[in-house]
């Protein structure tokens, strides 16, 4: 049985016992969530496909972790123009579990 969700702006396929990395979710470590915007779930040959999301459906997932990614460095540069800007970029992410899907 899997489940599609969708969390920061991102779609996700999670089974039950999985562990991922989403964008940042504000809730404290050991805490569970409720995630309720479900696209589909799949059970076997039982597929249900929202339009946009399947009613009743969530998914239940604990906060194991938070973090931040690794650096993203950004590198401006016009040629002949003496210009050039470096950046740097890293991005929150929560840890969580997938407990149960229904």
């Amino acid at each position: 049985m899997y489940a599609v969700i969708k969390t920061g702006g991102k779609q996700y396929k999670v089974t039950v016992g999985e562990k991922l990395n989403v964008e940042q979710i504000p809730a404290e470590l050991d805490s569970q969530i409720e995630l309720n915007e479900v696209l589909m779930i799949a059970d076997g040959e039982n597929v249900k496909v929202g339009a946009p999301t399947v009613a009743g459906a969530k998914v239940v997932a604990k906060v194991i972790a938070h973090g931040r990614g690794e650096k993203i460095r950004i590198f401006k540069m016009r040629r002949r123009k003496h210009y050039q800007k470096r950046q740097g970029h890293r991005q929150n992410f929560t840890r969580i579990e997938i407990l149960s899907i229904a």
